[in-house]
């Protein structure tokens, strides 16, 4: 079945850098926010696969999620996750409310900015790690990289934007936020550590992976997102390297030329009907060496 490496589209924003990295994408010096990888053909993916880099606060913003997205004439809710590869000393990210707010006490909050103050902005580092359920009330601060990991639903209302003149959504953003703290606990996890982050449940399932240098690995599913963060190897035969993202259907083989770690994304439709438990992702052949 096909591996193909998606293509990167580099998109300028106000609030992105100058300073991308160029393995993960070329800078004519415009301010580069985020990078996008989609197939090199019209593909209805499931997923989207996102680098995001931010000089200053991005718009406080919420989802929703499917249900409430096809009440609207939608496809699709967005439910997300972030996993930070870089965070200046300051980096925050705001998660959910100090306190329950009742939608009118949110709008009043989004109308004359103290949303902004009742926010809780998380301090953030290289690591650190949080799944966004849709409906969430969240905002990414300035000075973070990181990968996004989202239904590929386009799907965003802006609820407070910073005196920015930019559409406010408030009444279809209030409508759907869940403005409370959040719930689940914060998680710092090394790029070298192998775990779920996203287990089954959620619009998607993700884990962080690591395969030794010399070795052959196979991965096997319906659709996967193969998202490498460090290392350097074959999949199929075709070199893959940092700042890249692959789509594979089916099965591939990776041979491992230096230490891997990386993310590897499915879509809750790919997963089996009858275990809904996420398989082993990586299958190390004994971790035997790569002849040659």
């Amino acid at each position: 079945m096909p591996t193909h490496r998606l293509v990167a589209h580099a998109i300028e924003k106000p609030w992105g850098r100058t300073d991308i990295p160029p393995h993960i994408a070329l800078s004519d010096g415009g301010r580069i926010g985020e990078v996008w990888f989609s197939p090199d053909h019209e593909a209805a993916l499931p997923l989207l696969v996102k680098y995001i880099f931010t000089s200053e606060n991005l718009s406080v913003q919420v989802h929703p999620n499917d249900e409430q997205a096809q009440q609207f004439g939608l496809a699709g809710g967005k439910s997300e996750c972030w996993y930070v590869l870089d965070a200046a000393p300051e980096a925050r990210l705001g998660i959910g409310t100090i306190q329950d707010l009742t939608a009118e006490e949110l709008r009043t909050a989004a109308l004359d900015g103290s949303i902004e103050a009742l926010m809780e902005w998380k301090p953030v580092r290289p690591g650190s790690f949080y799944y966004i359920p849709a409906g969430t009330v969240h905002a990414i601060g300035g000075g973070v990289t990181l990968v996004e990991i989202q239904q590929n639903n386009d799907v965003t209302y802006r609820l407070y934007d910073y005196g920015r003149p930019r559409e406010l959504h408030l009444d279809q953003g209030v409508s759907v936020s869940v403005a409370e703290p959040y719930a689940m606990p914060d998680r710092v996890i090394p790029l070298t550590a192998e775990e779920q982050l996203v287990a089954s449940g959620a619009p998607f399932t993700l884990d962080l992976v690591q395969g030794l240098p010399q070795t052959r690995q196979e991965v096997e599913g319906d659709m996967l997102w193969f998202i490498p963060l460090a290392g350097l190897g074959t999949i199929d035969g075709q070199a893959w390297r940092p700042g890249e993202c692959w789509l594979i259907e089916g099965k591939a083989g990776f041979e491992i030329a230096k230490q891997m770690s990386a993310l590897i994304a499915r879509p809750a439709l790919a997963q089996s009907g009858i275990d809904q438990q996420i398989p082993d992702v990586l299958q190390p052949e004994l971790q035997r060496a790569v002849a040659g």
